[in-house]
């Protein structure tokens, strides 16, 4: 459980929050009454489990909406995030996002912003997005284990002096926080980073196609951009083979 005293910011800007913990706001004398986060069966479970207390410290002292300085530094020092949103069923889904470090940006403190890249064609979580605007973000140091939670509201924004910023980036996505809130570390195993993915656009470099680009059976419904690029990149593969390059990390 996080201290409730405030700690000092430390330097390093890719350990703050891991070091320190979070940046309190200020507490109040009671807990909320009205929750905005729990409905009957969050109580009903909380009260099974005698966590209520808990879980109105949480909401009334730890979740806030606006980003504390050591949360922005956290989150520029960030290669990926899980990214939730709401389909049209009312179904939820998670997609992983990824890039280089700093890939999501820090408009202010209650505002973020993240590229769009070259996907499957779906666009499954955008226009989720799009249609909902209902959006939670997962930030994970999976080096040394910390957490954050951030909940929003989204749109998809294609005029913006950040996109320019991004290689390739199809157009940038915006969120409004709403909420945000420092998870307990415990169940993250701990994973070292390797490399940074060849996929990710970068400045003055050409960007390799990714292997199921060139299965065989896709070629059709490749966008025009994509049409002829297999060829260039080694020839059409077999689904098998695709398979295989996957089994291997090679895709």
């Amino acid at each position: 459980m996080p201290s409730q005293s405030q700690p000092t910011l430390p330097v390093d800007a890719d350990s703050a929050l891991n070091q320190a913990g979070p940046v309190l706001p200020n507490q109040p004398e009671e807990t909320a009454l009205v929750s905005k986060l729990y409905a009957d069966e969050h109580r009903a479970l909380q009260d099974r489990f005698d966590s209520r207390r808990m879980a109105d410290l949480m909401e009334g002292g730890l979740v806030h909406d606006a980003l504390t300085d050591q949360e922005q530094a956290y989150i520029a020092t960030r290669d990926m995030f899980f990214l939730s949103t709401i389909d049209p069923h009312g179904r939820p889904t998670v997609s992983y996002k990824g890039g280089n470090p700093g890939f999501v940006r820090i408009v202010d403190p209650a505002t973020l912003a993240f590229p769009c890249y070259d996907g499957n064609g779906m666009f499954y979580s955008m226009g989720n997005l799009a249609r909902t605007a209902k959006v939670g973000l997962l930030f994970i140091d999976f080096e040394t284990p910390h957490r954050l939670r951030v909940q929003g509201g989204a749109h998809i924004v294609d005029e913006s002096p950040i996109l320019r910023e991004f290689p390739e980036a199809q157009f940038m996505v915006q969120v409004s926080i709403e909420e945000i809130w420092v998870n307990c570390p415990r169940y993250i195993h701990p994973h070292k980073r390797v490399e940074t993915s060849r996929y990710v656009p970068q400045e003055g470099q050409p960007t390799p196609i990714p292997a199921w680009k060139r299965i065989d059976f896709v070629q059709e419904a490749l966008p025009t951009q994509d049409q002829g690029k297999a060829e260039e990149a080694g020839g059409l593969i077999e689904q098998e083979e695709y398979e295989a390059l996957v089994g291997k990390g090679e895709a």
